[in-house]
């Protein structure tokens, strides 16, 4: 969970060392990126996923980096936040309407836009965290926020709407994401528990 208290994890702990982590935002991002490439075996996908995110090169065994990752991406990456609600019953249902890789032009410019940061050279740099963070607190006038809020919007009904109706329909249909989303907690939730009844 993002606090302002806490600094950021830096490091965690493995077979009672501690080793540095990459949590970068570029890094997180390629990571998402790994877990949607269907070449690799989900055994595969850990495997590299170890390399990306933990700063060693020792050697472990496949269910120490595996129990790593995992850790990583429940508390670091998707968040505590998102299992809490998750196992109080609140609602996880909550549709996406934006991809980072689809909409990465408009996250871009939006983050110049409002911010006067350019992500590209924050590649290496801005964590993950901080990159969540600012994402979701954009103003509805950035280009990012403006497309998300076109998706998510209901088409009017009622008389005198037709134009309006006509308008935002093209404008769902021009900024219509390639798929479905589903939550990233839910398709690494799938991935994990796969792979557990696999060891």
């Amino acid at each position: 969970m993002f606090t302002l208290s806490d600094r950021l994890e830096e490091d965690i702990e493995i077979e009672g060392k501690y080793y540095p982590i990459n949590l970068f935002f570029d890094v997180v991002l390629r990571f998402f990126d790994l877990m949607d490439d269907e070449n690799f075996f989900d055994s595969d996908k850990i495997e590299i996923a170890f390399e990306m995110l933990v700063g060693t090169e020792k050697d472990f065994e496949f269910e120490t980096k595996y129990k790593a990752v995992q850790a990583i991406v429940t508390s670091l990456i998707i968040g505590v936040e998102n299992k809490q609600k998750k196992s109080s019953g609140e609602s996880s249902d909550k549709k996406i309407y934006y991809d980072l890789k689809q909409d990465a032009e408009y996250i871009y410019a939006s983050f110049m836009q409002e911010y006067g940061i350019d992500l590209i050279d924050q590649q290496g740099s801005l964590r993950w965290e901080k990159f969540k963070a600012l994402l979701s607190g954009m103003r509805d006038t950035t280009k990012f926020k403006e497309i998300v809020g076109i998706r998510a919007a209901k088409l009017p009904t009622g008389k005198g709407t037709e134009e309006e109706r006509k308008r935002l329909k093209e404008l769902k249909e021009m900024y219509a994401l390639n798929k479905d989303q589903k939550s990233r907690e839910e398709e690494l939730d799938y991935m994990f528990n796969k792979l557990a009844g696999g060891n």
